[in-house]
């Protein structure tokens, strides 16, 4: 079981995505220093489920992804990184604090591609372009409909779910997919359903109906 030095954050990690950060709190430097002196430096994100990023003190996910750092630098006035997500872990337990979080984790399996799944690949990557091009209408979004996607078709699968402009506890249900098929069918529905949420909103708009809560 490895213990792993963990990031909790307001956001959820994808494998396949890349995660950069801007470090300024005392704890989190000391992790810099000592990801800047690890032969193949990488640390645990999961996402917070209540309270405060800063300080400590906040309930968190028991399911994340390994961040793989790829550089180490300044960013204007602060200290950051670069990384990318990797494999998906659940979390034993948590250890005392050493200033930054630590816990022992198990990782969970890898999804296996299978071939057979390429056309729903294919039509799944038509749908979320097409939600993301929908989206930017009502406001700026991370990512873009002509978002670049891995080679690699696994790695394309997450890169799809972990660019939709989703809530995280639609995101963190992705992030627990068990098979490359059920990963293709949740994102398939979650973009299903924010599309028709964002037709309705549309048709409110059109009836100068104010949007419903």
């Amino acid at each position: 079981m490895p213990v792993m030095p963990m990031f909790p954050l307001g956001s959820v990690l994808m494998p396949a995505m890349p995660l950069p950060l801007r470090i300024f709190e005392p704890r989190y430097l000391k992790l810099l220093g000592d990801l800047v002196a690890a032969e193949n430096p990488e640390f645990g994100v999961v996402l917070i489920e209540r309270g405060q990023e800063v300080g400590g003190g906040e309930k968190r996910m028991e399911i994340g992804t390994i961040a793989q750092v790829t550089d180490i630098g300044t960013l204007e006035e602060f200290y950051g990184l670069e990384s990318v997500g990797a494999r998906r872990f659940r979390v034993n337990a948590w250890l005392p604090d050493d200033p930054y979080p630590i816990a022992d984790i198990d990782f969970l399996p890898d999804l296996i591609w299978e071939d057979t799944l390429m056309p729903s690949r294919v039509h799944l990557e038509t749908k979320v372009r097409q939600l993301l091009a929908f989206a930017s209408e009502f406001g700026d979004l991370q990512y873009g409909s002509d978002v670049e996607l891995s080679d690699d078709p696994m790695q394309a699968c997450w890169q799809l779910a972990g660019v939709l402009p989703v809530g995280q506890l639609d995101q963190m249900d992705l992030l627990a997919s068990q098979s490359a098929e059920e990963l293709i069918g949740r994102t398939y529905e979650i973009v299903t359903s924010a599309d028709e949420t964002l037709k309705a909103m549309m048709d409110q708009m059109g009836s100068g109906e104010e949007p419903g809560p």
